[in-house]
């Protein structure tokens, strides 16, 4: 007898438009440097205006206007100055990071080995390195390009690359080659991670065929024997194929293996997203359609304080850079806007108005969490388990490896209860596991502004693929745009500092 015909399957759940336009944003960001690239052009569509650190900002800058800059390329500040502002008043700055662990090319990427053409690379930040392997990977980066005008003038340039066809792979050994591979593989990175580039390695060195032509030899200019000697030849061709360019054009360039495999929405009610560098372009993201919604000529009218973005480099190996969490970039921006906005009114006075205006500051570290695992649920603290759909979650930590207190974690989540109807979440680490840290204290510290760390949960952190909930995606962008639209509203109602005296009365 047939079998009785299935009832057919409902229409998939379509995903919240954030979701979905996360997923573009994450197919475009392979790099730090792309990812900027692709916060800017959402910007300037929004009618943000480019500003540059080397130039003067004091007739730049006024109420209700939009600015952003970039450092390095690979970090962008952007903010929305309210139309009510006053000398001294404060910033609403949520801060991410651009940078995801991976693998990263050496000066010297020239490497053979038994006929195979490799690529030498180290390693950025904490990855899980295993699962690099057996991955179709493309390479990405910046570029320094000698680009040569109608009169024959050479100019470097600074260029962006994507190439983002299968191109290397980093093969696993065949299980009959080692049968203690399943008992537990440690990864030696040096001996392991260099990854397949190409085949017929003595043409691809320039070793053999024609390469003994003495002419040929004699053609060659000091500039190519040196790139010849420290890239293969066939990186090179990849980067010209891309740049238009001739390979013995290139000066430089920063890149790193990234993954072909697109960002997608999944799941079967296309609840997640599945991705690499969702730590932590997922906050790049949302910090950044947050400030975008929250930057309309309408929500700026009756606004005093600057909503900021800004999105950092090198969180994860310390932020210890120029454009890291740990350098001037932050202060520089909150003294030169205040500055510029002073006029002359306040020019004798800006130390004064610099150190009122961090007083009246609230800074969001925003840096992914640890969802619970349904396979490893013993990993977190009971009470503590951030779950998919749930929210953002607020970090804790007692001995500051957070910057969260009572009074920041207050503030956001009843922002995020109150005027979001979001749900909000609470970690801490369990009291026999380390605790990582974010770009939290190293703002908090540098910048004297009270601070709270916060993150949408995860699963899969520094994989090479990672999952998150399309849920969540949306959450943070309502939570962050309502941190820029109401914590004004509520600082004003609590007061902490500056009446000592009310504590000091007798109880009655």
């Amino acid at each position: 007898r047939a079998c009785p015909s299935q009832p057919p399957m409902a229409p998939p759940n379509a995903p919240p438009p954030e979701a979905v336009d996360l997923v573009e944003y994450l197919n475009e960001a392979w790099t730090p440097y792309h990812a900027v690239l692709a916060s800017c052009k959402r910007l300037m569509a929004a009618g943000f205006e480019e500003i540059s650190e080397r130039d003067s900002w004091s007739d730049s800058l006024r109420p209700g206007g939009k600015y952003f800059f970039t450092r390095n390329m690979s970090a962008v500040c952007a903010f929305a100055v309210g139309k009510k502002h006053k000398p001294g008043s404060g910033f609403v700055i949520i801060g991410a990071h651009t940078d995801s662990p991976c693998p990263k090319l050496k000066p010297k990427t020239k490497a053979a080995n038994e006929t195979f053409l490799q690529v030498r690379v180290q390693n950025y930040g904490g990855g899980l390195w295993y699962t690099w392997f057996d991955r179709d990977l493309g390479v990405a980066g910046r570029v320094l390009v000698n680009r040569r005008d109608a009169g024959g003038n050479v100019t470097p340039t600074h260029e962006l690359v994507r190439v983002d066809r299968p191109v290397m792979r980093i093969s696993s050994l065949a299980i009959h080659l080692d049968r203690t591979l399943n008992d537990g593989f440690k990864v030696n990175f040096q001996s392991h991670m260099a990854p397949i580039i190409a085949d017929e390695v003595q043409r691809a060195l320039g070793g053999g065929g024609d390469s003994n032509d003495d002419d040929s030899k004699r053609r060659k200019t000091t500039k190519d024997k040196d790139s010849s000697s420290k890239h293969c030849p066939v990186l090179l061709e990849l980067f010209a194929e891309h740049l238009n360019c001739d390979p013995a054009d290139i000066l430089d360039f920063e890149c790193q293996l990234c993954d072909t495999q697109k960002s997608a929405i999944g799941g079967a009610r296309n609840e997640y997203v599945f991705s690499g560098r969702l730590d932590n372009l997922q906050s790049c993201h949302a910090s950044l359609c947050a400030l975008i919604r929250a930057s309309s000529d309408s929500s700026l009218e009756d606004e005093h304080l600057t909503r900021m973005m800004v999105h950092y480099d090198h969180e994860e190996v310390g932020s210890d850079s120029a454009q890291g969490a740990g350098s001037s970039m932050t202060e520089d921006a909150l003294r030169r806007i205040t500055r510029a906005l002073a006029g002359a009114d306040g020019a004798n006075d800006l130390d004064d108005l610099d150190a009122r205006a961090r007083r009246a500051s609230f800074v969001v570290s925003a840096d992914m969490a640890h969802a619970v695992h349904p396979n490893y649920s013993d990993k977190h603290e009971p009470g503590h388990r951030p779950r998919f759909g749930a929210g953002v979650v607020i970090k804790h930590n007692a001995n500051q490896r957070y910057a969260t207190d009572a009074i920041t974690g207050w503030l956001f989540r009843e922002i995020g209860e109150r005027y979001a109807n979001v749900p909000v979440q609470e970690f801490v680490v369990r009291s026999d596991l380390g605790c990582g840290s974010t770009i939290g204290p190293t703002l908090s510290t540098n910048t004297g502004i009270r601070t709270v760390d916060v993150g949408a949960p995860q699963l899969s952190m520094h994989s090479v693929r990672e999952m998150c909930s399309a849920k969540d995606v949306k959450h943070a962008v309502d939570h962050y745009a309502a941190v820029y639209e109401k914590f004004g509203q509520l600082d004003a109602t609590l007061v902490v500092d500056g009446r000592i005296g009310n504590l000091c009365r007798e109880c009655k």
